[in-house]
């Protein structure tokens, strides 16, 4: 109980979080390790303090996001937790707790931001008004020297439009004929983009997209362009248009911004979705065998927590693949409200390199909040209630409890990968 706790340090998550015994305990000898690899706490002893002496060269401009940032000392007790209570912070959102924000403040005003303590922070929830600046830092777009930073992202911003000019503002005929189809599907996918958001229905708004997509498609021939990655790149749009545009994103108009500020945004979403995109190349390949791995992975990791639920959708023949594959290759963003996505990927850009692997820990918990409802359905109705889950009356505090959950699940399982293979 007291390793678990420990375990928990720093982690004011809003509601409660219980963790019970089952009626059916599973054995989880080999299985379950109450120790964690990731430091998620906003407070560090001493004695758990990294070395900032390699710290990330300031002229590098890919760091690596999976740093020790998520690191923690392990736990010495092989104690199981069997209960574990954590109390609604009396402060409310810890995106928006004063203390949080003179952390954010100093961290983002050092000449050498220190990007794992901005990992730390941002894993919580980021204050919108600071999401620009904290997510190009944290995704390696910009350098972490604030000497070089204005210098560097006009460097890169310039590099974008001439990759526009190059590859996008030619004629067909110059294109191949798999360029040419590829420009089309993203022209056509555009406009399907967050359907129910008005602001991505304008004009502009689909001209940056389309922009953005293709200049990204052709230099990544790997994999091309594939659909989903039109959803990823509207988180980044409306973070970077935050800069420019007050008020609610109903009432935006993108049209309105000078071409100058409009180029940089698409630039900005374009680096920052390339970085994003780096770490997860094989889940945009042929056949995606990253998404596919994922898939497996996720059903074993509901097998290992609640098997009764498993059974009851294997008795069912309902396959993860039928609705997972979608969570995986959006990133949930068309599962949950729009104006929660921007706080989902707080969490998603510090993870970093581990994006993936903690993905599945998402979509477990993601899942899970929906047992007892999956366990009266049959078939056909499992698979309409999944694909249009109750999820737009969503507040923070739902997400919050999706990625609570999430991190004690790795906590618990992470340092046992053996749990997840068949």
């Amino acid at each position: 109980m007291e390793n678990a706790l420990r375990l928990l340090k720093g982690r004011g998550f809003p509601g409660k979080v219980f963790i019970t015994p089952r009626a059916d305990p599973l054995d989880t000898s080999g299985l379950y390790s109450p120790t964690s690899s990731r430091r998620i706490s906003d407070e560090t002893k001493p004695n758990e303090q990294v070395d900032r002496s390699s710290e990330e060269e300031e002229s590098r401009s890919n760091p690596d996001p999976g740093s020790s940032a998520n690191k923690i000392k392990p736990s010495t007790s092989d104690s199981e937790p069997k209960h574990i209570e954590i109390p609604r912070s009396p402060m409310g959102s810890r995106a928006t707790d004063s203390a949080r924000l003179m952390k954010f403040t100093k961290e983002l005003s050092s000449t050498n931001v220190v990007l794992e303590k901005l990992r730390e922070l941002a894993w919580s929830g980021v204050p919108p008004y600071l999401r620009p600046s904290v997510w190009r830092l944290i995704l390696g777009y910009a350098p972490p020297n604030s000497d070089r930073r204005e210098g560097v992202l006009a460097r890169k911003r310039l590099e974008y439009l001439d990759c526009v000019a190059q590859y996008y503002d030619i004629p067909d005929t110059e294109r191949t004929n798999e360029e040419i189809t590829m420009l089309r599907q993203i022209a056509v996918d555009c406009p399907r983009t967050v359907p129910d958001v008005t602001f991505f229905q304008q004009e502009q708004v689909q001209k940056s997209l389309e922009r953005i997509l293709y200049t990204w498609a052709i230099r990544h021939p790997a994999s091309g362009y594939v659909q989903g990655i039109n959803d990823l790149a509207t988180p980044f749009m409306v973070v970077f248009l935050s800069e420019h545009l007050e008020g609610s994103i109903e009432n935006w108009k993108m049209a309105d911004l000078p071409p100058e500020k409009i180029n940089n945004v698409e630039a900005d979403c374009y680096w920052c979705l390339t970085k994003l995109l780096d770490g997860m190349q094989d889940h945009y390949t042929f056949a995606q065998p990253g998404i596919q791995r994922l898939v497996f992975k996720l059903k074993e990791l509901v097998r290992r927590i609640d098997e009764p639920i498993l059974r009851h959708m294997e008795e069912q023949g309902l396959e993860f693949l039928q609705f997972a594959f979608r969570w995986f290759n959006c990133l949930l963003i068309r599962e949950i409200p729009f104006h929660l996505v921007n706080r989902l990927w707080d969490t998603y850009l510090a993870e970093g390199d581990a994006l993936p692997d903690f993905l599945v820990y998402i979509a477990a918990s993601f899942l899970l909040t929906w047992t007892d409802k999956l366990q009266q359905l049959e078939f056909q109705d499992m698979v309409m209630f999944i694909q249009h889950l109750p999820t737009h009356t969503w507040s923070d505090l739902e997400l919050e409890m999706v990625l609570s959950r999430a991190y004690m699940w790795h906590a618990m399982f992470s340092s046992s990968p053996s749990h997840l293979v068949s």
